[in-house]
């Protein structure tokens, strides 16, 4: 199974590819400033790279916290970014009504953990003709992941991903089975490897989650020796000043060293 993002082809026996942004959509100024250091890095490394922000995040801790610029402001953004650096974008979609227009700008739409289960929402995503990553629920077991895949080859799009994100273990932690990137990849779906929300204390701060980013290196490594056919790395120049997830998010100076690292590993397993 293999098929393309923008310019990035991704598949099962495909080189490596990363999936990496901001958490959230700050600004149009912040996202173009990631995304130009982003394509430095592409290039520099090799790396099929995608860009990835949210324009709303809408499982937030807090009533008070910021949820991102909304649906028309952020996707203006995200276009702005696919046209003037040229890098695949993907975005968060939480309500079956958010597809279509969400689908009409990004080259993949991506279905938060917390709704993997919802059968509109990725019947919705499946029918905007988008390749669909689907990131797996804390509460489900890699071999469940298996319905999810079945709706939406159902709705006809088999140009799915799968990303393991961590297991809910006891209160305010996750951990991680690398087994599950085997199990998933034998439903015949590409495996995507989270490693900055897989570092993440849910609701650990009270209003916020917690996080352990000096952690994320160590598991990214650790899934592409597993087998990951991509990263998720959310990044950001000033982590502390992150508007989400700033206890998780990696700083944008260690992306392309780590990358480099996860290429080398990726080129050794397959060998």
């Amino acid at each position: 199974m293999k098929f393309d993002i923008g310019n990035v082809c991704v598949g099962l026996d495909e080189p490596l590819f990363v999936m990496a942004g901001p958490c959230v959509i700050e600004s149009a100024d912040g996202c173009l400033e990631i995304a130009e250091r982003l394509v430095q890095i592409a290039q520099r490394t090799g790396v099929g790279m995608l860009f990835k922000a949210s324009f709303d995040k809408a499982n937030r801790s807090s009533i008070s916290s910021f949820r991102g610029p909304g649906l028309e402001e952020g996707l203006r953004i995200l276009e702005r970014v696919r046209v003037e650096t040229g890098l695949p974008v993907m975005t968060d979609v939480h309500e079956p009504g958010q597809a279509a227009p969400v689908g009409a700008v990004v080259d993949c739409v991506q279905v938060p953990a917390f709704l993997c289960r919802q059968t509109d929402l990725l019947c919705a995503c499946a029918e905007t003709g988008k390749p669909v990553n689907v990131k797996k629920g804390q509460f489900l077991s890699p071999e469940e992941m298996g319905n999810v895949v079945e709706k939406i080859r159902a709705c006809k799009n088999d140009r799915i991903l799968l990303t393991e994100r961590g297991t809910f273990f006891g209160y305010n932690r996750l951990v991680n089975d690398m087994t599950a990137i085997e199990g998933m990849k034998r439903l015949g779906c590409p495996v995507v490897f989270d490693a900055t929300h897989s570092t993440q204390q849910p609701g650990g701060l009270g209003t916020a989650s917690g996080g352990r980013r000096e952690m994320a290196p160590i598991l990214a490594r650790a899934a592409v020796a597993a087998g990951a056919n991509g990263l998720f790395l959310e990044v950001h120049p000033n982590p502390e000043k992150a508007k989400s997830d700033a206890a998780s998010v990696l700083p944008l100076d260690w992306l392309e060293e780590l990358i480099a690292v996860c290429l080398s590993i990726h080129r050794t397993v397959r060998e």
